[in-house]
């Protein structure tokens, strides 16, 4: 059930229950999925069908380092609650790009079952409610280690997104120009002849 039903059923305010989820005080287990908590018996641990596997992503090749200690944290925060890492799957890549391979082929593996992420925007930097819901539609999970987003690659997407969309717009111009320069020289070469 949702916290708004839940409080409701225990005489207490939506709000209050709110905040006691946020403060960590609810006197009963509870989980954010997309923008609903669901209150009651919720096990991230409880064994399923499929694997678990463990995703690292990051933005450059000049933050690969950075991999090693993102699966040692995700790994440690896994098995500290009881599951068992079955794979890892690691990726260089911007989570703005939804053709990475690694990435897709995680979401294609009906074997499947948990994928453990330490943050949502390490997965997908928009739209990862959308994954989730989906995950959750087939049976399937995307534990956060970590819910507190970080902005460090966000500024790094950022700059991504506004390289490509200025490279388009120059670009064209610049091809444009080009074109028309080529065309006025060809024209007057034709007329001195």
């Amino acid at each position: 059930m949702n916290l708004k039903e839940w409080a409701k059923a225990q005489g207490v305010h939506p709000i209050t229950a709110y905040r006691w989820y946020r403060e960590g005080t609810l006197p009963v287990p509870a989980r954010k999925v997309g923008r609903l908590i669901l209150v009651g018996d919720i096990d991230p641990a409880a064994p399923g069908d499929g694997i678990t596997v463990v995703y690292a992503c990051v933005s450059s090749a000049d933050q690969k380092t950075d991999l090693d200690g993102q699966v040692a944290r995700v790994t440690a925060w896994a098995t500290g609650r009881g599951m068992s890492v079955d794979r890892v799957v690691t990726e260089v890549g911007s989570a703005l790009n939804g053709r990475r391979k690694k990435f897709l082929a995680l979401l294609a593996d009906p074997g499947v079952a948990t994928v453990v992420v330490e943050h949502r925007d390490r997965f997908a930097r928009f739209g990862a409610e959308y994954v989730e819901a989906a995950l959750s539609a087939q049976g399937r999970r995307l534990l956060v280690a970590d819910p507190a987003g970080v902005d460090d690659d966000l500024v790094w997407d950022v700059t991504e997104i506004l390289t490509s969309l200025c490279t388009r717009l120059y670009g064209r111009r610049a091809a444009a120009n080009r074109a028309r320069r080529a065309v006025a020289a060809a024209t007057e070469d034709e007329a001195a002849r």
